[in-house]
């Protein structure tokens, strides 16, 4: 198993799920992504549209940064 990384704390909606979801996609079965993301809509969707797409969320933390969530994410 293997954690991978993306910050898409500067990115908008819809392109937050599009580069989680690209990313998820390179990813071996049981491979981790930790996904950094701004409060509001990310925070919001990409947690859900994950398990939609049958990806499961281990957790969902705010980080020191004010306004920063830490989403992650297994294959």
């Amino acid at each position: 198993m293997a954690t991978f990384n993306i910050d898409i704390t500067r990115e908008h909606c819809p392109m937050t799920f599009v580069k989680t979801k690209i990313e998820l996609s390179k990813l071996k079965q049981g491979d981790v992504l930790n996904v950094l993301v701004s409060e509001g809509e990310p925070l919001e969707n990409i947690p859900r549209s994950s398990v939609e797409q049958g990806y499961n969320v281990l957790s969902v933390t705010e980080t020191e940064t004010k306004g920063t969530h830490l989403i992650v994410i297994q294959k």
